[in-house]
């Protein structure tokens, strides 16, 4: 587990569309130093309680907006940034989200910064209730 505070605790919880549970969300920060635009976002692994989640299912919402990891890639909009220390809403397509009662995930960022030639890794884990 992290150091630090890395997930929002308060903000795991279910979605709904329309009355019906659609999926979950969770916040977690930006674990690149410097923050960076959305377009150096290489992928947001999930891994909710031992299952991977497809990266189809995957959406990220930055300052209101929200896209998938795809989408993502094209944003280069400074007013997208996701910012060192801010906590960005990960989305995740589930139908019935999660079940009442405790979680562990693991997710990890991986960017591509353009100066360096390599990409890199942040794992976060956590343990939660719903």
């Amino acid at each position: 587990m992290a150091g630090r505070q890395i997930y929002n605790p308060d903000g795991f919880k279910n979605t709904q569309t329309d009355g019906t549970i659609t999926g979950y969300e969770f916040q977690f920060k930006a674990q690149y130093y410097r923050g960076f635009t959305l377009s150096i976002l290489r992928d947001i692994q999930v891994n909710m309680d031992g299952e991977d989640v497809p990266r189809e299912d995957v959406r990220i919402t930055v300052n209101g907006s929200t896209f998938t990891l795809e989408e993502a890639r094209t944003v280069i909009d400074p007013e997208l940034r996701w910012e060192f220390g801010e906590f960005a809403t990960i989305s995740v397509v589930k139908e019935g989200g999660l079940k009442p009662g405790k979680h562990h995930i693991c997710a990890k960022q991986i960017i591509a910064p353009s100066y360096m030639p390599f990409v890199t890794e942040a794992v976060c884990e956590a343990d939660f209730e719903i």
